[in-house]
């Protein structure tokens, strides 16, 4: 009887590794399916499952592939997937080991792009408050493009016909390819920290998305935000749209437009300064006008022709004012006179003194309360009683007299 051959499980997962990798077909394969699980390692290694309606399949995708991506992969997201198939013989799993990956329908720089640009407005970088006006009329600007390019040209043949006064510098970098977002990111920090210009503009002619990607970097886009001088980007066409643009403190359509932006033009200050002028002009010969009148006016006034003349009759309205004055106080004295002594008579014909000079008196207890009815008394007590001239102190002897009702006390 044949011995039948007994392996190990590593032997066995290592065996049936050695058969798939010598399937070509599963060396270099395409896999359309949906993440899930998605996970990123802190050793920067991607390992996530795709699946379909009917299976699933676990897949790893490298640190150093990863890096090559443009998007960020996420949970739900349909990718086709680039790579091997092979066992990992620890496990005895069977897994794709993914070399490349991108979206399925879109590419993967607008996915790229779409995913950046909701990352940064999250976190306040699109936003209005924070953008920072432009300088009317900037001394220095500082363009930031490839010194190559026609663009930069067109910027400073626009700016020099524009408004000439303005001094500028020019920060060469490259504006493509993988070198060009630290240059640009340099090239604006270098700007802010020496305080070169009053005002930046970066950017470049038209292309494809690729070769304006280096203006969709996170760290070109960083760089702008955190700029404390204004920033103008200027990226292709009119439908090119960068991250940068949503970050800048103002967007030019082209970089021709970036330089009609940056500065005023000097034929419309030119025009504005002679409408100034005339407005001035005629605002001051109207004013001199009415002065004039004012003086023609004033000259035909007596008191300018004949001051003396003037004075004397200021004189004699003096003089008879001063009499109509004495006149009328005199005439107020004599009033206030013969009302202030009608109501002297009238008090002294209502005062206490005038009733008892006629007769009467007035009679007071001890404890000075005056008597006004002969219940309030008793025999023996001792009144005051007031008179015309002098008091009595009497003893009563007897009270007569009517109560409240008439009946006799």
């Amino acid at each position: 009887m044949e011995q039948q051959m007994i392996f190990s499980v590593s032997e066995a997962n290592n065996f049936i590794k050695a058969l798939l990798d010598r399937v070509p077909q599963l060396q270099e394969i395409f896999v359309r399916g949906e993440i899930s699980n998605y996970k990123l390692y802190p050793s920067g290694h991607h390992y996530f499952t795709l699946k379909d309606a009917e299976g699933a399949m676990r897949c790893v995708l490298f640190k150093g592939n990863a890096l090559r991506l443009r998007f960020r992969p996420e949970n739900g997201m349909k990718v086709i997937a680039f790579g091997r198939i092979s066992v990992f013989p620890r496990d005895g799993v069977y897994q794709l080991y993914v070399s490349e990956l991108s979206p399925e329908g879109a590419g993967d720089l607008h996915v790229a792009f779409e995913q950046l640009k909701a990352q940064l407005e999250r976190e306040g970088l699109f936003d209005p408050a924070h953008k920072k006006p432009l300088p009317r009329y900037p001394k220095t600007i500082a363009i930031i493009p490839s010194p190559a390019g026609a663009a930069v040209h067109d910027m400073l043949r626009i700016l020099r016909a524009r408004w000439p006064l303005t001094e500028v510098k020019l920060l060469g970098v490259r504006v493509q390819g993988t070198e060009a977002p630290p240059e640009i990111v340099g090239a604006l920090r270098y700007a802010n920290r020496y305080k070169v210009a009053d005002l930046i503009i970066t950017g470049r002619g038209g292309g494809s998305i690729e070769d304006l990607w280096a203006f969709n970097d996170e760290r070109v886009a960083r760089a702008i935000y955190e700029s404390e001088i204004p920033v103008i980007s200027a990226v292709g066409h009119e439908p090119d749209v960068t991250i940068a643009d949503y970050v800048a403190d103002a967007r030019a359509s082209t970089p021709s437009n970036a330089a009609e932006l940056a500065v005023p033009d000097r034929n419309d200050v030119r025009a504005r300064l002679t409408a100034l002028e005339r407005s001035m002009t005629k605002t001051e010969e109207s004013r001199l006008s009415a002065l004039r009148e004012r003086l023609t006016a004033l000259e035909r006034k007596r008191v300018l022709r004949d001051p003396m003349a003037f004075i004397a009759d200021k004189r004699l309205l003096l003089d008879y004012t001063q009499k109509n004055l004495a006149s009328l106080a005199e005439k107020q004295v004599g009033e206030r006179r013969q009302r202030f002594a009608a109501l002297c008579a009238s008090l002294h014909a209502m005062s206490p003194l005038a009733v008892l000079a006629r007769g009467y008196a007035v009679a007071r207890t001890a404890n000075g309360t005056v008597l006004r009815s002969a219940d309030k008394v008793t025999v023996g007590e001792t009144i005051d009683v007031t008179l015309g001239r002098g008091s009595l102190v009497c003893t009563v002897n007897e009270t007569r007299g009517e109560n409240n009702h008439g009946k006799k006390l």
